[in-house]
Formats: C-alpha cells, structure tokens, sequence
C-alpha cells in the first residue's frame, strides 16, 4: 500500500530541471552537431543532437535529446533502440530500419513489468496505461487495483500468454515487458509480426538499488515528464543519504523457500545486498553468483544455505514473492533447519511486507527499515516488520 509520506514526497515535485549535458554520445542514427566525422546514415539524418542524459547510477539504458523534442531511447542490454516523436511531428524520412517508432501521446499501454507501475503512478500517468499482465487482485499498488476493479486498466493476459485478440482490437500501443520474457520468446516475435512495439524493462539487472530508481527518468524521457521523473529521482537520492548510516559489521541474509524446497537468495552484485550495506550491515552470502552475470538470484540447496547463514545475525524472508509468511513458525515449516539460525534463537527475524516489490519507487523507505532493524531503533518501520 502506498504510503502517506510518500504522497506528500510525490506533491513536492518542483524544485527544479534536471540538469543535462552534452558529454554522452549520441545515437548513432542521428547527427552530432560536434562531430566532424560522420558515417552515411549520420550525414543525411535530419535530426540534431543536444545532449545526452547523465545517469548517476543506472547503466542500464541511455537518453539522448535531439532539436524538437524528439528523443532516442535505448536499453543497452539489448541494444534496442527507440525514437520517440513528439505529439504533432513526422517521423523523420531518414530513420533507420532497426529503430523503432513510438509516437507521443504514448497510450493505450499493456503493462507486464509490475514493478514499473509505482513509476507511472508517481508519473501521473497512469491514464496511459490500458492493459494490464497482473490481475486486479494481485496488485499491491492501490492505484493500479482500483483502475483495474472500475475498468479503467483490462486484464490482458500474463507475459506468456497474452490476449493477442484484445490488444489488436483495442488498439495496444506500446509493450512493456519486464525480463522474464525471455523465458517466452515466443511472444516477442508475435508482437514483432503484429507491428506492436515493445520494450523490456531491466531495471531488475541494476546492481545499485537506485540505479533501478534512475529507470523513472527512462519512463519520464518517454512519456514526455522529463522534470518530474528527475525531481522524483532526486528526492530518494536526498532520502538516502539523510540516513544516519555507520557500518555496525552485523550480518543480513536475505531470501524465500521455493516451492521446490530450494532457497532463493540474491547475487552477491544484485541490489538488495548493496541496501544491506547502504543501511550499514554486511551481506552474509559473500560471492554468491558469477559477477558477470545478469542473474539476480541463485536457488541454494537447504544444506548450502544453511552452511553460509546459519551465523546471520538478521534474516529477512522475502514475502513479496511468498506472501505466506506471517511467524517464524511459518519459516520453519518451509525449512526446519532455519531453527537453527543464530538470529532466529536470538529473535532477529524480519519479513518484508508483500508490496516492497512492486512499489520500486520504495528504495530510500527500504534502506531506512533495515538501519532501523541493525540499530535496534524504536522508529517505525514501512516496508519491513518483525516476525515472532
């Protein structure tokens, strides 16, 4: 559920523009006006470059501003890129055949990455949103439950299997998928034969937790909120680094039970583990994951998890992917070894609240719950509770 305070966070959106410069290089397609060396397709490009967004955390993607308020997005795992025309404009006769169009106002939208909602939400832009891959139960974010329960958002399908017949009737305008996908091919190569664009959000591969943040500015630069997204962006670096922080050495697991009787735990490079530090404890799963690698979690046999965290001094299970969790007790009916857990003995077990996933805006509330957990303070936590 959102929280009050972060309301009020969302109305001080005003401080300031975000700051641009022009030290980044431009897409490729377009013209650098700085640049004297240019190949055939940069030559003929009727577009010019202005600059290119500085990013403080995120690599994930890239913003490049051109003359008339045309924008090149690209995601850089994939190499996608995307020019957004604005409202009223043509598309340039010059674009290259691997760039995709997508054309301001951007509606009509079917949503898979329930993690980017917080963002169109904090956007104001829920309205562009028309389609949803979660059903209206399984949203933790209000908005994004009401709008579904009055038919504002459908329900069109998971990312596996979406209801191809809706969106072409309806008129989908735009795809937003989120990396699991990638386990359904598939889908992708329809929407490729049915002319639906589509763009997959990786801001689960950011190592940083507010490079995964950093993506409100992506959906800002695309859905013509520039400002907004670099206020709102803002405002949780300020939260972040207003937490009183001192590295206490106490050690943090963090995991779930699979369904399969594994446990799930966070590469060592992911950015829960990079929290855990931001709010002054140490990840006790040290080296876990191939650090070249995208993955963000690793299934642990019962034995090898027990073998690294047994001495934790603080467990946090991951309810917001196991939402039935609500006593230690119900940890260790998943998994009885967890009884002997040094913080299990000494009561230092926490759960996180099922709407800490899909608020991905909720990274500063995050950190300051788990310093309050290492510091033992009597300040209410939001995202994280104690389990008994």
């Amino acid at each position: 559920m959102r929280r009050l305070s972060r309301l009020i966070i969302g109305l001080l959106i005003c401080l300031g523009l975000l700051g641009l410069n022009g030290c980044g290089s431009p897409s490729s397609a377009y013209e650098n006006s700085e640049n004297s060396e240019k190949t055939d397709v940069e030559s003929t490009a009727s577009l010019k470059y202005i600059s290119t967004e500085e990013l403080k955390y995120a690599d994930g993607f890239k913003i490049d501003y051109y003359e008339d308020n045309y924008v090149v997005l690209t995601t850089n795992s994939d190499g996608n890129e995307y020019l957004i025309v604005p409202e009223g404009k043509e598309v340039p006769s010059d674009v290259p055949d691997e760039m995709i169009i997508i054309q301001r106002p951007v509606n009509d939208i079917y949503l898979v990455a329930s993690a980017s909602m917080d963002m169109f939400c904090e956007l104001d832009e829920l309205d562009s949103i028309l389609f949803s891959g979660q059903k209206a139960e399984n949203w933790n974010i209000d908005e994004a439950r009401m709008a579904m329960e009055d038919g504002s958002i459908l329900y069109a399908g998971k990312y596996s299997a979406p209801d191809y017949e809706m969106l072409l009737e309806t008129g989908c305008g735009l795809v937003i998928e989120n990396t699991m996908i990638f386990h359904s091919p598939e889908v992708l190569e329809r929407f490729d034969d049915l002319g639906i664009p589509y763009i997959v959000d990786y801001s689960s591969y950011e190592n940083h937790p507010l490079g995964r943040v950093e993506w409100i500015k992506f959906y800002g630069a695309l859905l013509d909120e520039k400002e907004k997204a670099g206020s709102i962006f803002d405002n949780e670096c300020a939260m972040v680094d207003e937490i009183d922080i001192e590295n206490t050495g106490l050690k943090v697991a963090y995991f779930y039970v699979t369904s399969n009787g594994l446990v799930q735990v966070r590469c060592s490079n992911d950015y829960i583990p990079k929290m855990i530090e931001l709010a002054g404890g140490e990840y006790a799963l040290e080296n876990i994951g191939d650090e070249d690698s995208v993955k963000s979690t690793v299934n642990l046999q019962i034995e090898e998890f027990y073998s690294l965290a047994k001495d934790a001094d603080y467990i946090i299970y991951n309810s917001s992917i196991d939402k039935s969790i609500e006593s230690v007790e119900d940890i260790i009916n998943k998994c009885p070894s967890i009884a002997d857990f040094r913080a299990v003995k000494e009561g230092n077990v926490w759960c996180t609240s099922v709407d800490a996933y899909q608020e991905s805006l909720s990274v500063g509330y995050m950190i300051e719950d788990m310093n309050t957990m290492l510091t033992g303070s009597d300040k209410e936590t939001t995202y994280l509770y104690h389990l008994e």
